[in-house]
């Protein structure tokens, strides 16, 4: 394929996705560890329900992983309105926490799993299936991608174009 066709596009992409996770992939890492260690802090130190516990420890979390998200992940993403970006952020993120606090709920509650190791586990659990929600708004809501100066210059050229061609015909 020659350079700059459909297929060396489509490998840009690639690279920007898998570069992307791989950015998300190191700030979700750091903050799988500061919520679990702040989970387990909080029930060592406490005598806080466990979903209680978790709720604080994914509160924390999200506070470290906005940081990470906004300054490493997505530096280079739209900066404007960042009111708009936070709101949403935190949204989100409300979401994620329902899901992964549920899953805990559930387990703790509903199926009476409740030993450190078992709330750990369903913790872990919730967190991933959290996350793929969380990979999936963040990108596509919060932090958006500015569009490429040479898309946004090419398809103003086209509607030129398509617009002087139908000015011809019409004449």
């Amino acid at each position: 394929m020659a350079h700059g066709s459909a297929g060396s596009s489509g490998e840009g992409r690639l690279r920007r996705l898998t570069r992307e996770l791989a950015k998300f992939g190191a700030v979700g890492g750091a903050g799988l560890l500061v919520n679990l260690g702040v989970f387990n802090l909080v029930r060592h130190v406490t005598d806080l329900q466990v979903v209680r516990a978790s709720v604080i420890a994914t509160v924390v979390a999200i506070a470290f992983n906005y940081v990470g998200f906004r300054y490493f992940t997505y530096r280079d993403r739209d900066k404007g309105g960042r009111t708009k970006e936070m709101t949403l952020f935190l949204l989100f993120s409300v979401v994620g926490l329902v899901i992964e606090n549920g899953l805990l709920f559930l387990a703790t509650y509903g199926f009476g799993w409740d030993s450190p190791l078992q709330s750990n586990v369903f913790k872990f659990i919730g967190i991933g299936v959290a996350t793929l929600f969380r990979f999936w708004s963040y990108r596509t809501w919060v932090f958006k991608a500015i569009p490429l100066r040479g898309a946004a210059e090419a398809r103003g050229a086209a509607d030129s174009a398509a617009a002087s061609a139908g000015k011809q015909r019409v004449g």
